[in-house]
């Protein structure tokens, strides 16, 4: 398919398609090793709520702005109901997760309505979520281009998707309205998929 700019053959061009990029770019690939030194990091230092907050974002799929609809209700219930984008979808919380934001939400006199909050009471920011966690890159030596918030429903997604090879039931969990957002946040390294052609043996 071609096109030409006011019927002139001279100014005709042909469309080019760019493919989706295949692999993921490794240097802004958090790692389940690295996320597990963040909570480590986060819980050495006494910072009880970023620990908590990495662990259901990373726990859940769930993106930053929507932390506020984790809720006392939601963790005695189980089920937390996320609108956002004219769309409302549920969301699991594991067992351990419900007791651990149930315990959090107790000890800090939280009765009712969201977990992480202010001392004013409103919602956490998600710049100060950020902040903190970039906090944590020098004491951990972790690359501050991979530590940022939207980064672990990428690894939930990854890890999902490495058990469950279920595309569309993973965009249903993240809220896409279209797959092909989803294959983005599976995409694998190139070094991973070399270790996969490695297995595959068939360079004999």
């Amino acid at each position: 398919m071609c096109w030409q700019y006011s019927g002139w053959q001279e100014c005709k061009v042909k469309l080019l398609k760019v493919q989706r990029q295949a692999f993921l770019n490794e240097s802004r690939e958090l790692s389940e090793a690295e996320y597990r030194q963040l909570l480590s990091t986060a819980q050495a230092n006494g910072n009880e709520r970023l620990y908590l907050i990495m662990l259901t974002l990373c726990g859940t799929g769930i993106r930053v702005s929507e932390l506020p609809y984790i809720t006392v209700e939601a963790a005695e219930s189980g089920r937390a109901q996320i609108r956002m984008k004219g769309k409302i979808r549920t969301i699991i919380l594991q067992k351990e997760l419900r007791k651990r934001l149930k315990r959090y939400a107790k000890e800090r006199g939280i009765t009712n309505g969201h977990i992480f909050r202010t001392r004013s009471g409103r919602p956490l920011d998600r710049s100060n979520i950020c902040h903190d966690m970039k906090k944590m890159c020098d004491e951990t030596k972790i690359d501050s281009d991979k530590v940022f918030p939207h980064n672990l429903r990428h690894l939930f997604a990854r890890t999902f998707y490495a058990i469950e090879k279920n595309l569309a039931h993973l965009a249903d969990i993240l809220g896409h309205s279209r797959i092909e957002t989803t294959r983005i946040y599976v995409a694998v390294s190139a070094a991973a998929h070399e270790r996969i052609l490695n297995r595959m043996n068939l360079v004999v």
